[in-house]
This record gives structure tokens, sequence and C-alpha cells, in this order.
């Protein structure tokens, strides 16, 4: 993909490109919508990233072709701009994100220069995977870069979350940025979304990562996510504190009768999954996977029955592979819900059969929908391997 970067690049522009920078997407083990209520989430990059390729201009424009959004005639859309004028959403759509990372490193004082970029990915997209994430982190990544300017990966991070918050429109919490930043290989990365403290937790050499994408077009992802941020947002204001991170089970608890049924529901997952997030972390550094296959089954069925985020096709794809793997190994959707994946942490030795049930169940319990199986690593960030 770094080749395709670089020889379009050259096509393009005459060219070569000065660098090519990139980020990984990323999947989260467990730790589900518990990040922008300042909770714990433990994901892990992954090896599918996106790549930019960069030259600096001399002038304050920003050119940028994405060869993966093709128009009606199969030809890569391009967004031009220049740097200083008031930035307004634009097409083609994709843009929002390059133009909301501009946008938050003006406003940090950032001495951006015009360039010159190609983008490429093979981050899946709609899938749950972060492809926005690591789209975010390689461009401010290049951008800097190219104009000479440094930052930390964990700037950088919150740069993209700013940028999809303030300019995309997508309340997300700093998780996906964070590790697409900071990740390492080999490693997951349990995160404190409220200090962003973070530690390296290494991955056992005899797991696999099995990502199945379940195909389901996920419609109402966007809106359904900034719904259960209100709801959450409104269990933290009864409590009066920050965060639903401040509330314990018993506090919780006690209050079940006076909060919103739906309110209460919403919160006991973040609470919970809060919990379960810190006792997975300490299972993975123990290679104990029968703990952390029943903190995965626990997650997923707090993702089902209380934050309400499931749909059939995926409790149905989960139960698959829980069949194949029982207690050896762990299995729950991950991504923010109604469709996207699945993510299993399961031994080599299983890793074949699970995928041969996958590909001849699921079809079966979802319509005809074909899976999309994926076995990765964990990766580098975009700050760990630099350009």
């Amino acid at each position: 993909m770094e080749d395709i970067a670089k020889k379009a690049f050259a096509r393009l522009f005459g060219h070569a490109p000065e660098n090519v920078y990139s980020a990984p997407g990323r999947v989260n083990l467990i730790g589900e919508h518990t990040d922008y209520n300042d909770g714990f989430v433990l994901p892990t990059a992954i090896d599918f990233r996106t790549w930019v390729a960069a030259c600096k201009r001399d002038d304050r424009i920003i050119t940028a072709v994405a060869l993966d959004e093709e128009d009606e005639n199969g030809i890569p859309t391009v967004a031009t701009f220049a740097i200083d004028d008031d930035l307004k959403k634009m097409d083609p759509p994709w843009s929002d994100y390059l133009l909301g990372v501009v946008n938050e490193l003006k406003k940090e004082g950032y001495k951006l220069s015009g360039a010159n970029l190609v983008i490429k990915s093979n981050v899946p997209r709609g899938a749950g995977l972060s492809s926005s994430a690591a789209l975010e982190n390689a461009l401010v990544l290049a951008l800097t870069d190219v104009s000479g300017e440094h930052l930390s990966g964990v700037k950088a991070a919150l740069i993209g979350q700013a940028a999809e918050n303030n300019f995309v429109g997508c309340n997300c919490g700093v998780m996906d940025q964070m590790v697409s930043a900071l990740g390492k290989q080999d490693y997951a990365l349990l995160l404190d979304c409220r200090s962003l403290e973070y530690k390296l937790v290494p991955m056992p050499e005899s797991w696999s990562i099995l990502i199945v994408n379940s195909n389901v077009k996920r419609g109402l992802v966007d809106s359904e996510y900034n719904v259960r941020r209100q709801q959450c947002e409104a269990a933290a204001k009864f409590f009066n504190v920050d965060a639903l991170r401040d509330v314990s089970l018993a506090q919780l608890e006690k209050n079940k009768e006076a909060l919103d049924p739906v309110v209460y529901r919403r919160a006991l997952h973040i609470v919970t999954e809060n919990q379960r997030t810190l006792n997975a972390c300490t299972a993975l550094e123990q290679g104990d996977l029968a703990t952390l296959s029943r903190l995965m089954e626990d997650s997923h069925k707090s993702m089902k029955n209380d934050f309400e985020i499931t749909v059939p096709a995926i409790d149905g794809l989960v139960k698959i592979i829980k069949d194949v793997i029982g207690t050896e190994g762990g299995v729950r959707m991950t991504g923010g819900g109604f469709g996207g994946c699945v993510v299993a942490l399961i031994p080599k030795e299983l890793e074949a059969e699970a995928i041969r049930r996958v590909e001849e169940e699921y079809p079966k319990i979802s319509d005809g929908l074909a899976p999309s199986i994926f076995v990765c690593r964990a990766s580098d960030g975009a700050f760990l391997r630099g350009k």
C-alpha cells in the first residue's frame, strides 16, 4: 500500500513524495463506550494502516488526493483549499477529516506549510476498526512534519479527536486516536481516558487476534452513538459528577429507582465495563485466558442487554465463535455498535476451525451476508514508528 501511495504521488504530481507517513486502525479488546465517560479501555493497534505520501509546497495551498474515494467515473477525488481561509465543509465528504485536522492545528498555533498529499488505506471502513483515527493521525503526522513542526503522540491524538468532535461532528472519545498514535507491536494498551496515562500490556504469542466484520450496514451508529453519550451524561449529572468514571456500582444500585430505567441501564454498562476492563488487563498480563474469556462474554452481554448496541447477526456471530473456543478464548462485539465487527482472542490452534465455522454458519443467520475475516497482529502506532 505504501508503494501504491508513492507511485500515485509521482504520477499525479510529477515527482516523488518527500516522505510517506502512516497510522494504524485499532480493535478494542474490551472497554466499550467507556472512553467518553473518562473510563478505561484496552485496545490494540492493528496491522491495517492509512498511508499519506506528502511533499511541501511553496504556497499556502493543500491539495489532497484520496485514492480510495472515487467519483462516478472511477477517478480518485481531490480536495484543495487555502490554509488561511475560514475553513468550511466542502466536497468531497472525506475532506471533513483533513479540514478538521488543519483547523485544529491552526487553533493550536502550529505553523503549517502548503502540501500535496496522496492518501491510501487498507483499514476496513464502516467496520468499527477506526479508519477515521488512522486517517487523522496520519494527516497530523504528515502535515506537521513537512512543515517542520513537532508534536507528541498524545498531542496528535487530542488534535485528531478535536477534529472529529468539532468539524466532522462525531462526539467520539480519545481512545481510537491514542492507540493509533501510541500502540506497540505485540502489545495491547490500557488507557485511562481521564488522565491519558497508559501502559503497554504484552499479548501472548500463542494467541491470535481474529476480527470478523459482520458486513451488517451500520446505518444507526452515528446518531445512536450520540444518544448513548447524552444518556451517560444525564446519569453523571444525576450523581453530580464529571463522568460515570466517578460512580461506583453500589452508588448506582442504591439510586436505581430514582433514575430513568433506560439511563440506569446505560450507566450500569459503563460502571461494570470499567471494572471488567481493569480485570481483563490483569488477566492478559497473567495469561489467564479463562478469566479473560468470561470478562469478554460479560462485556458482550452488557452491550446487548444494558447498552443495547448489538444486532441479531452480531449476537449470532459471537455465539458461533464461542461454540468453537469455549473458555479457551474470548469473543465480543467491538466498536460503536449496530453492526461492525466481532473481536476474538483465541489460541492459534483453534484459529482455523473458528474461521471455518464462521464462513459456513454465519451466512445462514444473516440473510446470506458473507463475513470478512482478518487475522491481525498488534502493530506499532504512528508516533512509535515515526514516518
